[in-house]
């Protein structure tokens, strides 16, 4: 399981405790769970391998071992949803359960092209004005007016929001 969202709650009266959602790594499936304070949990036994992404083939996914060179085929249920951040040559983090990888972590923000973006005129702003833009992987966010196709954008992978022109 992985922790998808936490929070920890301190009633007035009784013992504290963390409400969570968690993910099932293999089969995707979420639940929510309650932990009360002391509660003991065992620890899943994860490989960690720091890999490079390099091309899809089909419907998998290749990734290289950065340490070993050895080339894995990943199959989209693993990547998931991170795949809408993934470019080619992009170094990651491949967490690996019984020589299958299970689950994947990208870094907080990733820098993608605009590939496809619609011109505005100026006099059509109002304060913090956006428009959807289309970016390299498939990928559509909200932009500030000034951002053009063409343009690299940094976008945080946890929220899939816009953060900065680079």
């Amino acid at each position: 399981m992985r922790i998808v969202e936490f929070q920890h709650v301190k009633p007035g009266k009784g013992a504290a405790f963390v409400r969570t959602k968690l993910k099932n790594v293999e089969t995707g499936q979420v639940v929510d769970k309650t932990f009360r304070a002391g509660e003991k949990v065992t620890e899943a036994v994860l490989e960690h391998h720091k890999m490079q992404y390099l091309y899809r083939d089909g419907d998998n996914y290749v990734f290289m071992d950065r340490d070993t060179y050895e080339q894995v085929a990943v199959p989209p249920d693993a990547v998931g949803e991170l795949a809408q951040f993934l470019v080619e040559n992009q170094e990651l983090s491949v967490f690996i359960r019984n020589g299958k990888p299970v689950t994947m972590e990208l870094p907080a923000a990733v820098n993608l092209a605009v590939a496809k973006a619609e011109q505005w005129l100026k006099g059509d702003t109002s304060s913090g004005a956006t428009k959807p833009v289309t970016l390299q992987t498939g990928l559509v966010v909200q932009v500030p007016l000034f951002v053009e196709e063409g343009d690299t954008v940094r976008v945080d992978t946890r929220t899939g929001r816009y953060i900065e022109r680079v």
